[in-house]
């Protein structure tokens, strides 16, 4: 069993208790390859709560690009956050957006992971 804190210190909350039950199966070498692409794949939150900050000074929707929702980032930079209203919905859920961007990373990594290491079940 490997020792997530110890791989990925960074995370914290749901997060951390999510990634760690991911991880409760894998050996070291498997842990260290999933933290290795996991760390370099995933946002943090207080990246996405500052691009959202920046919609208020006409810079909207950076936060929707950088999660990978091009037709919302192209939605808000059109219409101004949606008049603010999308933009301060937004920095009030910049934590859930981050963790429900971090948890489809976290699936796609398992399966490169399960991809590299294929005789075994994770």
């Amino acid at each position: 069993m490997a020792n997530v804190l110890r791989h990925l210190p960074e995370l914290e909350g749901m997060e951390l208790g999510y990634i760690q039950g991911l991880m409760k199966s894998m050996d070291e070498d498997q842990a260290s390859l999933f933290a290795q692409v996991y760390r370099a794949r995933r946002k943090d939150s207080q990246m996405i709560l500052i691009l959202t900050l920046l919609g208020f000074f006409g810079f909207a929707g950076l936060h929707r690009f950088i999660l990978g929702q091009i037709g919302l980032g192209i939605l808000y930079i059109l219409t101004l956050g949606l008049c603010f209203i999308g933009t301060i919905v937004d920095l009030v859920n910049y934590k859930s957006l981050a963790y429900e961007y971090n948890i489809k990373v976290a699936h796609e990594t398992m399966n490169i992971l399960n991809a590299s290491y294929p005789g075994e079940k994770n």
